[in-house]
């Protein structure tokens, strides 16, 4: 079973809500590409508040995303897009239906 995760939640600037959801988009591209990334979700939580939650088999996958072609693409957009630095939280999966 899959027991790694993380949780991200951005807060868009205001007028830049569309380019959140652009960016998000190219990162469903790049994690797609992920082999240890195992699922991958974009979210909007509100107008303005959107967030990630993705999934992996280990601890070495999971540090190989934060710190691969998405991770370094979200830090060089933050300060355009994001009202706030991103909250980016690793997470245990105590259970799961697919």
């Amino acid at each position: 079973m899959i027991k790694l995760a993380f949780l991200a939640r951005f807060e868009a600037k205001p007028g830049k809500e569309q380019a959140v959801a652009e960016f998000l988009q190219m990162a469903l591209d790049m994690a797609k590409k992920e082999p240890t990334t195992i699922n991958w979700y974009a979210i909007r939580l509100s107008p303005t508040t959107f967030g990630v939650f993705d999934t992996f088999n280990d601890e070495n996958g999971r540090e190989r995303h934060l710190n691969g072609p998405i991770g370094q693409a979200l830090m060089a957009k933050a300060p355009e897009l994001f009202s706030s630095p991103p909250s980016i939280e690793p997470v245990e999966v105590l259970g799961t239906k697919n």
